[in-house]
C-alpha cells in the first residue's frame, strides 16, 4: 500500500484523471440552465497521501456564470471519496486490508496512517459492508460482475476484481466509484 501511495506517477495519474473528468463537466455547462461554468475549485487536505499532505490540493468544482442561477457543479473524482478526510485510494486500500480485522492489523494500519483512530477504521468497514452494499449505486453496479462478488469481503473483492494492487486497476476502480463522490449524488451516503 505504501508503495502505491508514494508513487509520484500514480498520484499524477489520479490528478490528470480528475482534470479530464472536470474538463468534460465544464464543457457540458450548467445542468440547471445551460450557462457557462467558471472555475470554483476549493481546497482539500486529504490525509494518507504524503505528496498531497505537503501541498495545496484543490478539488475541481464549478459555478454557473448566469445571474440568477450561480449553482455549483462538482464533478466526480478519483482522488476524493466524497467529504471524507482521507484520500479515496486510502479509504479503499485500508478498508480492503481490514478484511479480517485483527489487533495487529489495526496497529499496523494506525502506524502507517499516523495514528488513524480505530473507530474510523471500524466506521469505514461498517460503511462498506452495510451502507455501500445496500445503496442504490451498488444495487445497480453489481450486475457488471460475473461471477457475483462476495459482498462480505467489500471492498477487497472490488480491488481484486479490478486487478489487485496494480496502479491501472486501482485507477479503474476509483473511476468506477467516482459517481458516489459527488455531494448531490443521491447514492452517496455519508461514511
Amino acid at each position: 500500500m505504501d508503495k502505491v501511495l508514494r508513487s509520484t506517477r500514480f498520484i499524477k495519474s489520479m490528478e490528470m484523471w480528475d482534470r479530464d473528468i472536470a474538463d468534460a463537466a465544464r464543457k457540458e455547462g450548467c445542468v440547471h440552465c445551460g450557462g457557462a461554468l467558471h472555475s470554483a475549485k476549493y481546497r482539500r487536505k486529504p490525509k494518507g497521501v504524503p505528496e498531497w499532505e505537503a501541498e495545496d490540493v484543490r478539488r475541481f468544482s464549478f459555478c454557473c456564470a448566469e445571474d440568477g442561477c450561480r449553482r455549483r457543479r462538482t464533478p466526480p473524482s478519483v482522488r476524493f471519496l466524497g467529504r471524507r478526510v482521507y484520500a479515496g485510494v486510502v479509504v479503499v486500500l485500508v478498508s480492503a486490508m481490514m478484511h479480517g480485522l485483527s489487533p495487529s492489523r489495526v496497529k499496523r494500519l494506525r502506524l502507517e496512517l499516523k495514528g488513524i483512530d480505530e473507530r474510523t477504521l471500524r466506521r469505514w468497514r461498517k460503511w462498506w459492508l452495510e451502507t455501500f452494499v445496500e445503496g442504490p449505486f451498488w444495487k445497480t453496479a453489481r450486475a457488471r460482475f460475473m461471477p457475483r462478488l462476495v459482498e462480505k469481503t467489500m471492498p477487497l473483492c472490488l480491488v481484486e476484481a479490478f486487478g489487485g494492487l496494480c496502479k491501472e486497476g486501482l485507477l479503474k476502480l476509483l473511476e468506477f466509484l467516482s459517481p458516489i463522490t459527488v455531494p448531490a449524488h443521491k447514492e452517496a451516503p455519508a461514511m
